[in-house]
């Protein structure tokens, strides 16, 4: 098979088209020949040699794919619904950047009615993070407020109209004002240029006060503390990348007397058996909602696959809205 492959850590140049032998799917697993694999920011960490695989993971970059099921574990597949044939979209540890990719089955999810495969392959990755993190760790409710650092990421857009859709107050921080308008789109009620705008005075305007009942982290460093004091009282700060650095100098006391919590996550390295709860609650709880065009596709650009480094390029240009998709 053709994958992408990592000839060394470094910039996109890295990325090449290569030949691999195909991958057999195992026990519990199917073989999905791949349409469209999804672009994400552990991607770009594991090119630079920031985030190596887990063991027993494929050295092929790609967390995210959608395709058609060619092989596989048969119980697996009849357990879980599916057959020969089903187009599905998945989560993997590894090996999304090929034309052939196995997946857990318990980690694959059906192609959404009325989305195309290039369109389902932005799926996984983000409703994964965004349910383990905002709703499971979080436990963002219907009615709350939750803050969104990097709106108009993948992770963001996909969490402005999963938590929109399930009844909750949605602000983010995005640093320009096609991307805040481009989010206000997608229904978040506040969108703050955090080149402009303090996130911490306007969220506490935008509540009366109150301030943001959860907030979603990708930046971490400084944005910690600010965090701290931009929640409500019983607030949660769900810390999920760490691109503004690792450390943060915070208001213990305020943690004390707001009674917050502070938690965070990763994903890759979670077991099977967690990846594939959380896969059955977005089946329940989410494809619904999909379905129902409560939650529509945000892809920023597709690109052939052999145009792997100038999609990490793009990725890493902070340019996009959205996700960017790799064809084969």
């Amino acid at each position: 098979m053709k994958a992408i492959a990592i000839t060394r850590p470094g910039g996109p140049e890295v990325l090449e088209l290569a030949e691999r032998p195909d991958p057999v799917a195992g026990l519990g697993e199917c073989l999905i020949r791949v349409a469209a694999s999804g672009i994400n920011r552990p991607d770009v960490l594991q090119r630079k040699g920031a985030y190596p695989p887990p063991p027993g993971a494929s050295d092929l970059p790609g967390l995210e794919v959608a395709g058609e099921i060619v092989a596989g574990d048969g119980e697996s597949l009849a357990a879980h619904g599916f057959k020969l044939g089903d187009k599905v979209c998945a989560l993997v540890n590894g090996g999304g950047y090929a034309e052939l990719c196995t997946a857990p089955v318990g980690q694959c999810l059906p192609l959404p009615e009325g989305w195309t495969l290039r369109q389902a392959a932005t799926l996984p990755e983000t409703c994964f993070t965004v349910w383990a993190n905002v709703f499971d760790r979080a436990g963002l409710q219907a009615g709350e407020t939750l803050l969104i650092h990097g709106g108009s990421s993948g992770i963001g857009v996909t969490a402005i109209q999963m938590a929109k859709a399930l009844g909750a107050q949605v602000l983010v921080t995005v640093g320009s004002s096609d991307k805040a308008e481009a989010c206000r789109a997608l229904g978040a009620d506040v969108a703050i240029n955090y080149r402009e705008q303090d996130f911490v005075a306007e969220a506490k305007a935008a509540t009366g006060g109150r301030g943001v009942d959860v907030i979603l982290d990708m930046v971490a460093g400084d944005y910690i503390a600010r965090g701290v004091q931009a929640l409500a009282e019983d607030g949660r700060l769900a810390i999920i990348a760490v691109q503004g650095g690792v450390k943060s100098e915070i208001d213990a006391g305020l943690v004390l007397r707001k009674r917050l919590t502070i938690t965070g996550s990763t994903l890759r390295p979670r077991s099977l058996a967690f990846k594939a709860g959380l896969a059955r609650s977005l089946r329940d709880k989410v494809w619904p909602l999909i379905e129902a065009g409560r939650i529509k596709p945000v892809v920023y650009r597709e690109l052939p696959a052999a145009q792997a480094a100038e999609a990490h390029a793009l990725m890493e240009s902070n340019q996009h809205i959205g996700k960017i998709v790799l064809t084969w």
